[in-house]
């Protein structure tokens, strides 16, 4: 989906509709250092947006609303309610949150194998989102509007990731599909 981490954790039931097949991002859920949960208007203005869904992430919200538990008391945060994902406190789950997830998944996978997980953070799986999408082929600007960049140089220079292989790959692509490229190590 692309959505910064603040976006994703202020998403509430009534931002994913099912009929039009979109995720509506308005808001943002942040908690301050004094452990106060509060909303905040996206990073930028273009922050503001509809994010389709496809088939596979609309199943995959309805199984999080139907798994959702409901909390003795509905946190309500800035008039918003109906968050998606709740703590043990049954408080909104916050991007620490999902740091820390992820920080012990990568902690214990390493203990287990050989070959290490690298740092991933919800923040790299946003980069990865965009780079993906842009080695897909995707128009630039419908991946900005997306990702919510105001500029799409943020887009293309700051979040998009190609390798040599990448290149490789679609100079293959828009030569001619089955050309050979030589490529000579120097």
């Amino acid at each position: 989906m692309g959505l910064r981490i603040s976006e994703f954790c202020g998403l509430t039931v009534s931002d994913i509709d099912f009929g039009t097949m979109r995720i509506k991002v308005d808001h943002q859920l942040q908690r301050t250092s004094k452990m106060k949960y509060i909303i905040e208007k996206p990073k930028t203005e273009s922050g503001n947006r509809f994010v389709p869904m496809t088939d596979e992430v609309a199943d995959c919200f309805r199984n999080i609303i139907r798994n959702r538990q409901n909390p003795k008391v509905e946190p309500m945060v800035d008039g918003y309610t109906g968050f998606l994902f709740l703590d043990k406190n049954d408080m909104p789950m916050v991007a620490l949150h999902w740091e820390k997830y992820m920080q012990h998944i990568r902690e214990k996978y390493n203990s287990i194998y050989k070959v290490q997980m690298p740092l991933v953070t919800p923040h790299v799986c946003r980069h990865t989102f965009c780079s993906n999408m842009a080695k897909s082929g995707m128009n630039p600007k419908t991946l900005q509007y997306i990702m919510g960049h105001s500029d799409i140089s943020v887009t293309m220079n700051t979040y998009t990731h190609v390798g040599f292989d990448d290149v490789k790959t679609e100079m293959r692509r828009i030569s001619g599909n089955g050309a050979k490229l030589r490529v000579v190590n120097e």
